[in-house]
């Protein structure tokens, strides 16, 4: 006998079967609106309704989308050394995108993101072992707003070897991306057979396509890039006020949208995700914290891995403006759900006040609760070895373990020790300085800015990213000077 980890279970076989096959029928009767001509033409090639934007898909192509996508791909790191291996049951965790504000780590403030903040983030990324892949947490508010991603990427390539989830505005952004991918991977054959970045593409809800989302997923499925399709819906919002209303939206989207992808090039290997957070009853916003949010995730993994698909998850967000009791609470309940249900890529990780601050102190707190319910998911090892009869029969009644050879040799193995939350005794604790569970945060993030030094880049390859860079602004300046002549 082994250990069995531990699982979770939200939706019987019955229910999945029934939410899904309700999602084909919402397809097939309700249909989706494409805003992509392109994503519109492969869907009636393939025996779709096309009525202007409104698109009725029928089951079959559903079905044959699901027999051509792959069961699971590979995300490399930047030197093409390691992987992670994205497949239904795998759990990876990385930080979240494109948060307006980011507080700041030096003075704590909150403030608009701005260049670089991207590379603190990856540097952070690159010095927390749980996590895997990394995403930006800030939307720049003092470079060319199109061109956001591009600079995101770049300062995140360069600060970390760790794969990274990608977006992109439109198609000229996401190819300026590839071409910074390429340049670091050592040309375009390398990048293909060992991606470093999966696109992060999304789905509007209810239903909906938007037409640079899908031709930036399709350029993406065209070049070998793996696709990560996540969407809504807000439930109450933008779905039925029930679970169950927001599960179909999220399940009928996200097939319609790996179906424009099959098509475009089968095999082309895809994730798709759901944040079916609850509306809150107060201010009508998705509420990430809430018990409804890690419920409706885990039951996203259950229905994808019954589709036996990737997934992309979500977890280490609160609705806290700060490290605090709430975070804590928040940000444990929403791992252990996604570790639970074998919730795939899991984003989202550094996120404060609803998805609008990114915090690099959170992602230190994070890592340490990841690391707990990473000890928590090995389970409990039952086997002669570890139930130790015979050390058991030698102590014997009233005796003592801690000075026993087997005991030192596992006490490290089988009890978990943290590195950020305090087991001391009052007295030690007070000695030791006293400090909150924030203060150590940001005491272990200063640590690592000023002591981590991710493996540099080549200076022609730094020179290449600049040029990249300058050539995209170039690229916009004349865009709008076409779009508005002078005089």
């Amino acid at each position: 006998m082994t250990n069995r980890p531990p699982q979770l279970k939200v939706l019987s076989e019955e229910q999945k079967a029934e939410l899904y096959k309700t999602a084909l029928t919402i397809l097939s009767r309700v249909g989706v609106n494409v805003y992509n001509p392109e994503g519109r033409q492969l869907l009636a090639e393939a025996g779709a309704s096309v009525d202007g934007k409104r698109v009725l898909i029928p089951a079959a192509i559903i079905e044959n989308a699901l027999k051509t996508a792959p069961r699971s791909f590979k995300l490399w790191d930047r030197n093409g050394q390691s992987y992670l291996d994205v497949a239904p049951n795998t759990v990876y965790f990385g930080s979240g995108p494109t948060c307006t504000y980011f507080s700041d780590p030096v003075t704590g403030e909150r403030r608009p993101a701005r260049r670089g903040d991207a590379g603190l983030t990856a540097k952070v990324c690159d010095a927390l072992p749980n996590l895997d892949f990394i995403m930006s947490l800030g939307l720049y508010s003092d470079v060319t707003p199109v061109l956001s991603p591009v600079y995101e990427f770049a300062d995140m390539i360069v600060n970390s070897t760790k794969p990274i989830a990608a977006w992109a505005n439109d198609d000229a952004t996401l190819r300026a991306v590839y071409e910074i991918a390429k340049v670091v991977a050592g040309g375009a054959d390398n990048l293909r057979q060992k991606p470093s970045f999966v696109h992060f593409a999304t789905y509007q809800s209810p239903l909906q396509h938007k037409d640079e989302s899908v031709g930036t997923m399709l350029w993406a499925a065209e070049h070998d890039i793996p696709v990560a399709l996540l969407g809504g819906p807000t439930v109450g919002l933008e779905s039925p006020i029930t679970s169950a209303g927001g599960l179909v939206l999220f399940l009928a989207a996200a097939l319609s949208g790996l179906a424009m992808i099959q098509l475009k090039k089968p095999g082309a290997p895809i994730a798709i995700g759901g944040v079916p957070a609850a509306m809150d009853l107060r201010t009508v916003r998705p509420s990430y914290g809430s018990p409804e949010m890690s419920l409706n995730t885990a039951a996203c993994s259950e229905l994808t891995r019954y589709l036996n698909l990737p997934f992309m998850g979500t977890a280490g967000a609160t609705e806290s403006k700060r490290i605090d009791a709430q975070t804590g609470a928040e940000v444990m309940s929403q791992i252990i759900f996604s570790a639970l249900s074998g919730a795939g890529l899991v984003h989202d990780v550094g996120f404060l006040d609803c998805a609008d601050i990114g915090s690099l102190e959170l992602l230190i707190l994070a890592n340490e609760i990841i690391d707990y319910v990473k000890r928590m998911m090995r389970g409990i090892e039952v086997s002669p070895e570890t139930i130790m009869l015979d050390l058991i029969e030698k102590i014997g009644p009233g005796g003592q373990f801690l000075a026993e050879r087997e005991t030192a040799s596992l006490c490290r193995q089988e009890i978990w020790m943290p590195k950020v939350f305090d087991r001391n005794p009052y007295a030690a604790w007070q000695e030791m300085g006293g400090k909150s569970t924030a203060e150590i945060t940001q005491e272990k993030l200063q640590d690592i800015l000023s002591q981590h030094h991710p493996p540099e880049l080549a200076q022609s390859a730094l020179n290449q990213i600049e040029m990249i860079l300058k050539s995209e602004e170039d690229r916009v300046q004349r865009v709008e000077i076409e779009r508005f002549p002078p005089g």
